[in-house]
């Protein structure tokens, strides 16, 4: 039997039951335009339902609008978002469903504990920069970021409530002459020009936040909206409280043209220069409960508690709070300029938490001989730089890194066994870990231009090219190594010696990538627009075994037991569905995404491909039923290419942690401490993937260091 809905005019109307197939549990909070209730799914999940107040839900612009607040908010990754999961805007009622994820607003946090301290105000605004450049690449404009549509959450900051976003190809434009949004974190165009209003206007919206978050006001405050607006448009901000690292890039935040601003991306790098605490301390918050009232009070429905001065503030963290990698939050409080948002949420990953794990019993401990350990890579004594990339062998891990050549580690005790400089190494040279292939270690030296092979007993080197003219397009299988020429002519190499084997095209290959997944099997791959050629190579005799041109812009991703998989991606890299093709009957499965993932790298284990995106959206799809299986938010905003072992999933973060994550739910086991060291401030090229053997994971980090964990308990690590 379907749900009863209310859709009369009487107050009872205004409280309905249900919204579509949900049951509305209690009420989380009041706005202008709607109510925020608390539901359930038929499976548990809980939901935050936004419900359009009777009196809006007849006026035909209302529902215009409501209808593009939805657009917006699905169109924008849940990372930073609310993830929406169901809406009716045509319902006599119109209403959306978002996850419900447990944390205050910022304005609730700052009302109710006083300014954030200078860590927690760096990691924000990181937060912040991360959201607008996921919103602002899906096409939308907030146009309304505030301290109220700010979620605090385990893992940072959620942006919420897109009822005046507006969609680069929206029909729905602003009226002539009617403002729209909060005056003080409005931006001086918003005034002048509404109806042009772009993204950077979210950018100086972001600087008064940030100005709000770390003094209790606004840099522009007054009791008058009109003299707001003029504050806004023609007077410098106020930055007193503003910590002194922050000034500048909060000043060019509120430049009065939006041309002088900078842009998310450009916020983000700046930032990293500036905080030890970026992308690696996640904000936990208090939790709340469906009255409004925080958990830790238990006042029920008790009054709002006066504002605390800055030095009462709560540092302490919660670790109730479960999410995604990356940014929650409680419910918004109401504004009278805005449409109320809705609270959402979603799984969360926590940061490290401030609570040392409690020790294992002794029996435990001494089920294994093996010991954690971590270990400085040197170069001829003298201390490099960087991170270093490895591979494993059976009992030792070889690593290269910028100064280091190369380098031999005991895998069970981490002792270094010998290791060799590179004088001549530049600061690109550290592209791709080393490669075992032909019984000898293979490694690309001076930007790429050198190939060495090297004795992986002693070091020595047995030969060396110059592969300056392939310009990186290096692959190894089967023993060959496979150098693809500009001329598109390939060019084999027997690993063990040197020495060439074959040279030729490859039928219908233009520039191919190889790929191989399997012994004795590569991979030739060459995408031209809404096509990719498809081909497997004998890398021993370069005979090409069959050929196929497969629908879209595919990568490939793995292969085994016939059946090859790909990632299908758009022209604007985000990947919208995974290609199976059975090799054997030349069957070809596409399973699409329910959301497009920006920047994803995935692994197969079976029938089943895991993708990681760009923002820390984590994905499992069953390959072979076409379903997805769970979807996760990482606390990661950039990681290594994820890599799967047995039941568990691991991956490393850019600030050095190690993460293992359960395949069958998703959910997170554990992660290693962070290890930044003195190179926080620098960007990375490469992200090495850990690696995973004979029960340990060995992985590397940015503070130079490489060091082994016991796979079996990642909750000790």
């Amino acid at each position: 039997m379907p749900p009863q809905r209310s859709t009369d005019t009487d107050p009872e109307a205004e409280h309905p039951r249900y919204a579509g197939q949900y049951l509305l549990e209690a009420e989380l909070g009041s706005g202008g335009m709607g109510i925020v209730h608390l539901a359930r799914s038929a499976s548990g999940l809980r939901l935050a339902v936004k419900v359009v107040h009777t009196e809006f839900s007849q006026d035909p612009e209302f529902r215009g609008r409501f209808k593009q607040e939805v657009a917006a908010a699905r169109r924008v990754s849940g990372a930073f978002t609310a993830p929406v999961v169901d809406a009716d805007p045509e319902a006599d009622h119109p209403w959306m469903a978002t996850l419900f994820i447990p944390g205050p607003t910022l304005a609730e946090h700052v009302k109710r504990n006083g300014a954030l301290a200078p860590a927690r105000l760096r990691h924000l605004m990181a937060g912040l920069a991360e959201a607008l450049r996921d919103i602002h690449r899906a096409g939308v404009v907030h146009r309304d970021l505030k301290p109220s549509n700010v979620l605090l959450a385990g893992d940072g900051p959620k942006v919420i409530d897109f009822g005046i976003s507006r969609p680069s190809d929206s029909e729905l434009r602003t009226e002539t002459g009617k403002l729209i949004g909060t005056p003080p974190f409005m931006a001086p165009e918003q005034f002048r020009r509404p109806r042009q209003v772009g993204p950077a206007a979210d950018v100086f919206a972001l600087g008064s936040v940030i100005v709000h978050a770390a003094t209790g006001s606004g840099p522009f405050d007054s009791d008058s909206p009109y003299l707001v607006a003029y504050q806004v448009v023609h007077d410098e901000p106020d930055l007193t409280g503003v910590p002194e690292d922050l000034v500048d890039l909060v000043s060019r935040c509120l430049a009065k043209e939006p041309e002088d601003r900078p842009t998310p991306d450009e916020l983000m790098t700046a930032l990293r220069s500036v905080s030890a605490s970026y992308d690696t301390q996640a904000f936990i918050p208090e939790q709340r409960t469906p009255s409004g009232e925080s958990a830790r009070s238990g006042k029920g429905n008790a009054p709002e508690p006066k504002r605390e001065r800055p030095d009462q503030k709560d540092d302490r963290t919660h670790s109730g709070a479960r999410k995604l990698p990356g940014r929650r939050r409680w419910l918004p409080a109401a504004i009278a300029t805005a449409v109320l948002a809705v609270a959402a949420g979603a799984f969360v990953f926590l940061g490290e938490s401030e609570t040392p794990a409690p020790e294992k019993p002794a029996g435990q401990r001494t089920q294994s001989s093996f010991r954690p350990w971590e270990a400085e890579l040197t170069a001829d004594g003298v201390k490099a730089d960087g991170q270093p990339q490895c591979t494993y062998a059976p009992h030792e891990l070889y690593c290269i890194r910028p100064g280091v050549l190369a380098a031999a580690v005991d895998a069970t005790h981490g002792k270094v066994l010998w290791s060799r400089g590179d004088p001549g190494w530049q600061p690109t040279d550290v592209t791709q870990p080393p490669v075992l292939s032909g019984g000898l270690l293979h490694v690309l030296s001076r930007g790429g231009e050198r190939l060495t092979a090297l004795d992986p007993a002693t070091g020595t080197t047995r030969w060396s090219h110059n592969v300056t003219r392939y310009q990186g397009r290096i692959a190894y299988a089967g023993g060959i190594i496979l150098l693809t020429g500009p001329d598109s002519k390939v060019t084999a190499l027997d690993a063990a010696t040197g020495e060439e084997k074959w040279q030729h095209t490859i039928p219908g290959q233009s520039l191919p990538n190889f790929s191989s997944y399997e012994d004795g099997v590569a991979y030739a791959v060459t995408s031209a627009g809404h096509e990719t050629r498809v081909a497997e190579v004998d890398p021993v005799t370069g005979a090409m075994r069959w050929q196929r041109v497969l629908d879209g812009a595919l990568t490939p991703v793995g292969a085994h037991d016939g059946v090859v998989w790909f990632m299908s991606t758009a022209t604007d890299t985000y990947t919208s569905a995974v290609v199976r093709y059975d090799v054997a009957d030349r069957k070809v499965s596409r399973i699409a995404l329910r959301y497009p993932l920006p920047g994803a790298q995935a692994v197969v284990q079976g029938n089943t491909a895991y993708l990681l995106a760009d923002g820390g959206a984590l994905v499992a799809v069953n390959t072979k039923t076409s379903a997805q299986l769970w979807r996760v938010e990482t606390s990661v905003s950039w990681a290594s290419a994820p890599v799967v072992v047995g039941h568990r999933l691991y991956l490393t973060a850019v600030d050095g942690r190690l993460l293992a994550i359960d395949t069958a739910h998703g959910t997170l086991l554990g992660q290693t401490k962070a290890r930044l060291g003195d190179q926080r401030g620098s960007l990375v090229n490469v992200l090495p993937a850990p690696l995973p053997a004979n029960g340990k994971i060995y992985s590397t980090a940015p503070d130079g260091s490489l060091f082994a964990v016991d796979a079996r308990d990642p909750s000790a690590w």
